[in-house]
């Protein structure tokens, strides 16, 4: 039986730590300014355009090591 709850609270807590950073992810995307400039497919003209562009917050991607070990508990 406490395996049984270890097992399903370690479920819980990965569903609520995916939940938490796909919110963070969205919000990254949304305050992002490259959204909210009219032609944001095209390259910017200009350098300092250029700047604003990318002065939000950067993305980073997890280590592989990172993602080889969420893939194991999985």
């Amino acid at each position: 039986m406490t395996k049984a709850l270890r097992t399903f609270a370690r479920r819980v807590g990965a569903v609520v730590a995916e939940c938490n950073e796909a919110q963070n992810r969205l919000l990254m995307l949304r305050l992002n300014p490259d959204r909210y400039v009219l032609a944001s497919d095209q390259a910017p003209d200009t350098y300092r355009e250029f700047l604003f562009r990318t002065s939000g917050a950067l993305v980073h991607e997890p280590s592989a090591a990172v993602r080889c070990r969420r893939r194991e508990t999985r």
